[in-house]
């Protein structure tokens, strides 16, 4: 679990975005002591993930909110899932809303298409996002990644060494990358080479890379790739992934395969609020007894 003071920051920047000018709108039509209960309903299938942030943002909106989780990170529901039960002061519940549910709808589209990814994958080799992500949100939708049954990449420049393009241009060839790579890197660091054609792999085998990511290869040259690397490296294939290669590359032996577009393209889910007064002692839902 993230830290909370870390959540709370990106939630209180948010919520300085939507309410700096207040809620103009509920402070015209709601009385300040008008209460209501609401229901996080899932309008599409989906995988969740992003359950603590929902919370916390009622949380810091209004002392009043109680929110209920009902349904636990990381499952896939249908259409008509309640996923969280929330009550309190009707105004707090209204300022909350649009924030708590852009939360939800993005970390669990970002779930939701690493679930489709994992399963196209039959338990053969890994999916893992990339460093695509939104900026100052890596840990929220890196977080989304797991529960949708995927991994994580590295984190950050400082968590490996990966020698990609622009580091071979700049060091002039791949086997002085890698050998500077080795003379200065800690020597429980593994060293990854991102290579485009066999000529390259070949390169980066023979002066001893841990792991070789086989960027934007044509699918023709695929097999015979990973056959030259296998057993002398970890295998990895990044560029151009679509559910509809996930197949073929699987059936390829990879250990590793690679994916942006679990960060930087997922369709938000389909989430929605739907709220109705109640008086104060009234009975309560279930989960809010």
């Amino acid at each position: 679990m993230l830290p909370l003071p870390l959540i709370d920051s990106w939630i209180t920047r948010a919520l300085e975005e939507d309410l700096s000018g207040g809620d103009l709108t509920s402070e015209a039509l709601i009385s300040e002591n008008s209460w209501a209960l609401a229901e996080a309903v899932a309008k599409s299938p989906l995988v969740l993930s992003g359950a603590t942030v929902f919370s916390r943002v009622f949380h810091l909106v209004g002392a009043s909110c109680r929110v209920v989780q009902l349904v636990a990170e990381g499952v896939q529901v249908e259409t008509g899932t309640v996923l969280f039960s929330v009550e309190g002061r009707t105004r707090d519940l209204l300022a909350a809303e649009r924030t708590a549910l852009n939360f939800l709808q993005q970390l669990s589209g970002t779930a939701t298409l690493t679930r489709r990814f994992v399963e196209r994958l039959e338990g053969k080799g890994r999916i893992t996002d990339t460093r695509k992500t939104v900026p100052g949100l890596r840990a929220l939708q890196r977080s989304a990644v797991r529960h949708g049954g995927g991994h994580n990449h590295r984190d950050a420049l400082g968590s490996a060494v990966m020698i990609k393009d622009n580091h071979i241009a700049a060091a002039g060839s791949i086997t002085r990358a890698v050998q500077s790579a080795r003379s200065f890197a800690p020597h429980t660091s593994r060293v990854e080479v991102e290579v485009t054609n066999l000529l390259e792999l070949d390169e980066a085998l023979a002066v001893g890379a841990d792991i070789v990511m086989l960027d934007n290869f044509e699918d023709a040259d695929l097999p015979a790739a990973v056959d030259r690397a296998r057993g002398r490296a970890v295998v990895e294939i990044s560029g151009g992934i679509t559910l509809d290669r996930v197949g073929f590359l699987s059936s390829l032996g990879v250990d590793v395969i690679s994916v942006g577009a679990l960060t930087h393209s997922a369709p938000a889910s389909d989430i929605s609020l739907r709220l109705w007064p109640i008086e104060r002692d009234a009975p309560r839902v279930p989960g809010l007894a």
